[in-house]
């Protein structure tokens, strides 16, 4: 293994990862997938509103001083911008916007690059996963819910027949 490599964390995301399929397959999937495609897809963004819980990481105390202030920045306004998405997604998808379904797919496809590429930064570039203070669960929990969603979203955007459901 890599130096650095620390694989009880790693464990522990992967295991979230893997419930988090399991779940939503079992009972997310079914429910949304029967709803009308603007009302799940609304759904869905609602999760993502609430990724301005990753401002969390610029806030002093919350992680440790040592980490990088530009990972954490990174992931902060990253959040921030698909928080953003997420929101503008559910108001566009609310009022039948003509954009929403472009709409939504920017929000996605920003929201799993930017999820991706923290947990790419944070592998490569974070040797301990202690440094995330208080904020380790973020990416030990919450991030794998917010990935499965993004998949849940694709599988709708990519769905046949999906556009006759827009209604």
């Amino acid at each position: 293994m890599p130096p650095g490599f620390n694989l009880p964390f790693v464990l522990s995301v992967a295991g979230a990862l893997l419930t988090s399929a399991v779940v939503a397959s079992i009972y997310v999937w079914p429910f949304v997938r029967a709803m009308p495609r603007h009302d799940a897809l609304r759904l869905l963004a609602a999760f993502h509103a609430f990724r301005f819980l990753g401002m969390n990481f610029m806030v002093a105390g919350f992680v440790s001083p040592e980490l990088s202030p530009d990972f954490a920045s990174a992931v902060g306004w990253g959040d921030v911008i698909a928080a953003t998405l997420a929101l503008i997604s559910m108001a566009a998808l609310s009022r039948r916007w003509s954009i929403a379904v472009p709409t939504v797919w920017i929000f996605n496809v920003w929201g799993t690059l930017d999820l991706l590429n923290a947990y790419y930064v944070g592998a490569t570039k974070i040797q301990n996963p202690g440094l995330f203070g208080a904020g380790i669960y973020i990416p030990a929990l919450y991030v794998p819910l917010l990935l499965v969603s993004h998949v849940l979203v694709f599988m709708l955007l990519l769905r046949p027949g999906s556009e006759a459901q827009r209604s």
